[in-house]
């Protein structure tokens, strides 16, 4: 997400660009989650039971997240440009919570449709949310000082899976929360639950990296060195992915599982830990994040002119793309043949283990539903251009 109200003369295209693509990318996941036939039983990246495809569809999205997050970084510092410290701190420590408070009182609605938030969803929203509060701590101090910790973050997290969890149940749900979630569930009472989905510090850890590359974007900048440190740090990033993930010792808390299969044990290179995000699956989605960036400054057709659109609103296409899928999901739930006896599942209301398609329908799906949301899209995007009210510079 933008972290301000920044008009398009003053953006960087290549940056919207990116970002709209990884929130296109983004929404198959969110598609194939709630109309694929196994995205209630399976696992789409175990190279076991896997198929090539149904293996792309799920692996390509793990691009998205890490690339949101490292962008809201970069817009952070671009934005600070125009505040005094102090400034840019208070809005980055405002925005933090209110994206807190978006992700419980608006997103988790939107991927259950259960309004007694009976089980309420932290993810992306509220991994960026709280980084941006520690990034408006750390960035009060220096820039330096942001750029070291985010690098200590992304590589040093994965110290904690060498050693065993605290036996303490705070101590260790502490330690889950900042550092190692993948997927906690804590009981809030006998029919309330909160799922843990991304452990904070890590996120954190990408967004100050985001945050440090900012500065290749100030003005004054020269175009050919940003593209040229863009070019050697993303290609030098791709290289530490492949000899981590050969070496196979460090840095994922799963090591690479070899198989006696060819096709299995290029698909197992690939699948690395996303929950919480480890520094081999950091290295494999900002590596590439970063050629692009230098690939795409200078480029201008149709498609980026459309998916620049997506990239300059994210905030705005993140929250309705979940509800327009959601509402196409009950459309579809009742069509098909189940009842008000199936409406109530865990996370995901109307969504019974035993419903859905094969993976056509879900690209067709997919299709459809950006489509539909690149008019109200555009629509906002101009809005932003021609309005200044202080309510638009947080969605």
């Amino acid at each position: 997400m933008d972290a301000d109200n920044i008009t398009l003369s003053k953006r960087i295209l290549s940056v919207d660009i990116l970002r709209g693509l990884v929130m296109i990318i983004m929404a198959l996941d969110h598609t194939r989650d709630f109309f694929h036939i196994s995205a209630m039983t399976d696992d789409p990246l175990n190279p076991e039971t896997t198929t090539g495809m149904l293996f792309f569809t799920r692996w390509i999205t793990h691009f998205c997240a890490p690339i949101f997050v490292f962008l809201s970084g970069l817009s952070a510092y671009l934005s600070a440009q125009h505040k005094t410290p102090a400034q840019a701190g208070a809005f980055l420590f405002k925005r933090g919570f209110w994206l807190i408070f978006i992700e419980i009182a608006i997103i988790t609605p939107g991927l259950t449709f259960n309004m007694q938030y009976n089980f309420i969803i932290l993810q992306v929203i509220w991994a960026i949310g709280w980084s941006m509060i520690f990034l408006a701590l750390a960035s009060r101090i220096s820039y330096q000082m942001v750029l070291i910790i985010g690098l200590i973050l992304v590589f040093g997290h994965n110290v904690f899976n060498l050693f065993p969890a605290p036996q303490h149940p705070t101590a260790g749900l502490i330690l889950k929360i900042f550092f190692t979630a993948s997927g906690t569930v804590v009981p809030l009472s006998g029919n309330h639950l909160v799922g843990i989905f991304y452990a904070i510090l890590p996120w954190t850890g990408i967004m100050f990296l985001g945050y440090g590359i900012g500065a290749w974007y100030k003005k004054g900048y020269a175009q050919e060195l940003r593209k040229r440190n863009l070019l050697i740090v993303g290609s030098l990033t791709i290289l530490l992915f492949i000899a981590l993930r050969l070496i196979n010792v460090y840095g994922d808390p799963v090591p690479r599982k070899e198989y006696h299969d060819l096709f299995k044990n290029l698909l197992a290179f690939f699948n690395v830990s996303k929950y919480p995000p480890s520094l081999q699956y950091t290295t494999m989605t900002l590596g590439p994040a970063m050629l692009f960036l230098a690939l795409t400054e200078n480029l201008s057709n149709w498609f980026t002119r459309v998916t620049a659109v997506y990239g300059a609103v994210p905030f705005f296409y993140y929250v309705i793309h979940f509800y327009l899928l959601h509402t196409l999901l009950v459309v579809v739930f009742f069509a098909t043949g189940y009842t008000s006896r199936d409406i109530v599942q865990i996370p995901f209301w109307f969504r019974p283990a035993t419903f859905g398609f094969g993976l056509p329908i879900v690209y067709l799906i997919w299709f459809g539903a950006v489509a539909t949301l690149y008019l109200p899209c555009q629509w906002f995007k101009k809005y932003k251009e021609n309005h200044q009210q202080w309510w638009l510079r947080y969605v």
